[in-house]
């Protein structure tokens, strides 16, 4: 459970238009790592340029030093949730995950065991087309962890949870992250954020402002993460804080 990620000088241009322009940071395991920026900031664009979604113009971004069509075993490396979409409405919750394992070589045993862990246990016999957007979400996390990856990218994984649900994520993340996992979230949500992560990521115009520590962030003028993203993602000369737009985000 060692597997880290790193993004250097990651870029993506879509004709004259730059979604994500050189952004470097990395991710270490046994910390839960907050994705953070406005909308069009390019999150999504660098989540599925990790993910080997989307081809990026210049720069890298490894999983445990590889790109993600160099993993052995992609879905026992890696666990992804991008949206909670694509799930068949006729079928069930454990049959979507049984076809999940089956296709990744995962023993049809480990189907039980997450839908235990992220609380859908008593939901899996019932058709996916019934399920709320929170229990999609929960399936969607099942699936990320069918293979007991080593990194979990999750974008946006507590919309629609109510706040029973997001205190479970929360409880959830961490204990992964606990394990020894690197952990990866995106999230507009940002009081949950910083009830969550121990370290984050701020990125805005497609620019990197800051990858540090959360402690470290918010301590320096003594606001809230809310205050703090506000001022660092307002305008493209907002100020930094001090080392902290090239600091690594380790763990």
């Amino acid at each position: 459970m060692n597997a880290g990620v790193t993004v250097d000088g990651l870029t993506k241009r879509y004709g004259a238009v730059t979604a994500v322009d050189g952004v470097t940071f990395e991710v270490e395991p046994g910390v839960v790592t907050g994705f953070l920026g406005p909308n069009g900031a390019g999150k999504t664009t660098t989540l599925r340029m990790l993910l080997g979604l989307v081809r990026p113009t210049a720069g890298t971004a490894l999983i445990d030093g590889l790109r993600y069509a160099e993993l052995d075993a992609p879905r026992k490396a890696v666990g992804a949730v991008l949206e909670a979409t694509g799930f068949h409405p006729g079928r069930s919750g454990r049959d979507h995950l049984r076809i999940l394992a089956r296709a990744g070589g995962i023993p049809r045993a480990r189907v039980e065991e997450v839908l235990d862990r992220v609380g859908l246990a008593e939901s899996a016999h019932r058709r996916v087309g019934g399920y709320s957007l929170g229990m999609r979400q929960r399936l969607g996390l099942a699936g990320a962890l069918l293979g007991d990856p080593g990194v979990l990218v999750l974008d946006e994984p507590a919309n629609g949870l109510d706040p029973a649900g997001m205190a479970e994520l929360r409880e959830l993340l961490r204990d992964l992250a606990g394990e020894g996992r690197t952990v990866l979230m995106s999230s507009h949500v940002l009081s949950e954020v910083e009830q969550t992560v121990d370290r984050v990521v701020i990125v805005a115009g497609g620019t990197l402002r800051y990858a540090g520590p959360l402690a470290e962030l918010t301590g320096a003028k003594g606001e809230t993460l809310e205050a703090a993203f506000l001022r660092l993602t307002s305008t493209r000369d907002s100020d930094p804080v001090p080392g902290a737009a090239t600091a690594p985000a380790r763990g």
